[in-house]
């Protein structure tokens, strides 16, 4: 590996700090590969930062699973803010710009403030002995370290995509959640279900709730945290929902109307609790009604009309996010491709779901494929570049193979788009998904619609 080379706010004695946008490149050049499972190396670093010693937040709630890690985690943090927490979050990764990874009180931080960050984690990491970091170890690092500057009530971190072995775990949370289990990343977690579960639960410490989010966990998770003496509290037994719509594909969730929902939960003295007539977040509710168990285990004193304005107003970026006549959903695995299938509208009378489809190589296509092929009419498939990237024909072929309708294949998001500027009707609809990337090199763009639309 060549000699890395640091931002100038480190080569020399300048007090002017390095962009934010030289600290990333140099990142990446600081480790000899870009992923390596292990806490060793991370931990120390963050003790000599000092972030160890005293805990990042009032209270600290983390959160780990195949899907549904970032939608929880927004609705905990809108509503946790609805209620006047001052709340911090950690997420990865970013759709458009770094600094969205951290956020204070819903505002991104700033470059200054990251750069400050990667300075404290840099000087950290090379005190003797130095100690090689990875990019996503750096950040979280720096994450944390913005984080503690922040005086908050409430720090949500969102596990990368590991568990026991995720940088996030070098804190000990208050709250951990385990949202689904799904075959994922299998070059690092395996394809064995188990143990990706046992491998996720690692986020757990003894007497400390552990919130269960979904009902089809493997029994991994649960056994897990028995046998720390986690007190588990399970989707289905120690909260519920009932919602008008899980199940029902035919239901237009881009209308107006937003049908409600009650929650049942317990409070740390396993005491019942109750929310009702609170509105669809256009978020999957099995997430919903976790994020609601885990703030109250956190100790929050719920308000319902804090609650239903939080769940009411609540965003989350590239998940189930309308443009126009657009639909963008970073879904890129089978389980995803499934609730966004059961969640798409149908199309007006006439007119064709499209789905603009990039996949890195690493993934599941055709699962993903299978999972959508029954709401789709036409696909433009669009090569990602890069070491990881998957070509568009590779994607057609593995459409055309499962009975598919290929319309045509682009070099780049970009251009699928520009195809699309071609063909799209009024009554037409488009899905883009299978990628961050693919849906952050949209959100980048001025998408076209149909004029009469």
């Amino acid at each position: 590996m060549s000699k890395s080379i640091a931002p100038e706010s480190l080569a020399s004695d300048s007090s002017t700090p390095g962009s934010l946008t030289e600290w990333l490149h140099y990142l990446e050049t600081l480790h000899p590969v870009g992923i390596d499972m292990g806490l060793d190396r991370v931990a120390e670093v963050a003790q000599r930062m000092g972030l160890l010693t005293h805990p990042i937040a009032t209270r600290v709630i983390t959160v780990a699973g195949t899907n549904g890690k970032g939608s929880t985690l927004a609705m905990m943090d809108a509503i946790a803010r609805a209620h006047g927490l001052r709340v911090g979050t950690y997420t990865s990764p970013h759709l458009v710009r770094y600094n969205e990874r951290v956020t204070i009180n819903g505002a991104h931080v700033d470059d200054l403030q990251l750069i400050a960050g990667f300075s404290q984690v840099e000087a950290a990491r090379l005190q003797a002995p130095e100690i090689s970091l990875t990019y996503f170890e750096a950040g979280t690092l720096c994450a944390l370290w913005c984080l503690a500057q922040e005086n908050l009530d409430l720090a949500l971190l969102e596990v990368g995509l590991g568990g026991r072995l995720d940088a996030v775990n070098i804190i000990d949370a208050d709250v951990a959640i385990v949202t689904t289990i799904a075959q994922d990343h299998a070059n690092f977690l395996g394809s064995d279900i188990a143990q990706i579960g046992r491998e996720k639960a690692g986020i757990f410490r003894a007497s400390k709730p552990a919130v269960l989010g979904s009902r089809l966990l493997p029994s991994s998770v649960a056994a897990a945290a028995d046998a720390i003496a986690a007190p588990v509290y399970c989707l289905g037994e120690a909260f519920s929902h009932s919602a008008n719509h899980d199940s029902d594909p035919a239901v237009d969730l881009s209308a107006d109307t937003q049908p409600e929902w009650r929650w049942s939960g317990m409070t740390c003295q396993r005491e019942p609790i109750t929310l009702t007539g609170l509105p669809d977040p256009g978020l999957p509710i099995d997430n919903a009604a976790t994020a609601l168990q885990a703030l109250i285990l956190s100790g929050l004193v719920v308000n319902a009309d804090a609650c239903r304005r939080a769940l009411h107003e609540v965003q989350v970026p590239g998940r189930m996010q309308w443009i126009g006549q657009w639909c963008l959903d970073v879904g890129h695995n089978p389980h995803a491709a499934d609730y966004v299938a059961k969640r798409l509208p149908w199309v007006p009378q006439g007119g064709r779901q499209w789905a603009l489809i990039g996949m890195l190589n690493d993934k599941d296509a055709d699962g993903v494929i299978s999972a959508l092929l029954p709401r789709i009419t036409d696909w433009v498939c669009v090569t990602l570049e890069g070491e990881r990237g998957r070509s568009a024909e590779d994607l057609a072929a593995r459409i055309t193979f499962l009975g598919g309708r290929v319309y045509h294949c682009a070099s780049s998001p970009e251009a699928g788009v520009q195809i699309m500027a071609e063909q799209l009707a009024s009554s037409d609809r488009v899905l883009v998904t299978g990628s961050f990337f693919t849906v952050a090199a949209l959100l980048e763009m001025t998408l076209p619609q149909a004029k009469s639309a």
